[in-house]
């Protein structure tokens, strides 16, 4: 009764606001963007489990590094990468990229003999994800896509 109290009674249809929101949007004001996009990328982590069952698994020197690893409820792991990469981390020697792809023209240039030769060719490349809230939506939305029945 006593947080009833923080709002207009005689309002018809007032709610209260929670109590957690005003701390949360409070403590956010006086802290660097970096902080405020971790805190973001924990509401998320904290929604994928909630909703879709998918653990965070990650150890403390993984976090150090920047890398974010996740066991999704059909028992496959996926992770996130600082460097902007997600791949799928089914055992210790084989990782696999799943980012998107995109071909790119690539130019050599190199001494043959004494003549200066240039050759082209088509490469294809990897998309980075450098945002981490990015990462953790490509990575949902692959599992929503390629696991989830």
């Amino acid at each position: 009764m006593v947080a009833r109290k923080a709002h207009n009674l005689e309002v018809v249809g007032s709610t209260p606001t929670p109590a957690t929101k005003i701390i949360i949007m409070g403590s956010l004001e006086h802290v660097s963007w970096k902080q405020k996009q971790l805190w973001l990328e924990d509401c998320f982590v904290r929604v994928m489990l909630h909703e879709h069952g998918i653990v965070e698994i990650t150890t403390q020197r993984q976090w150090r590094n920047g890398t974010r690893q996740f066991k999704l409820p059909t028992g496959q792991m996926l992770a996130t990468y600082k460097s902007g990469y997600v791949r799928r981390c089914d055992s210790s020697d084989r990782i696999y990229q799943i980012n998107p792809q995109y071909k790119r023209n690539v130019r050599w240039m190199y001494l043959d003999g004494v003549e200066l030769v240039t050759r082209e060719y088509i490469e294809t490349s990897r998309v980075k994800i450098w945002s981490g809230l990015a990462r953790l939506n490509f990575l949902l939305q692959y599992y929503l896509k390629n696991y989830k029945k």
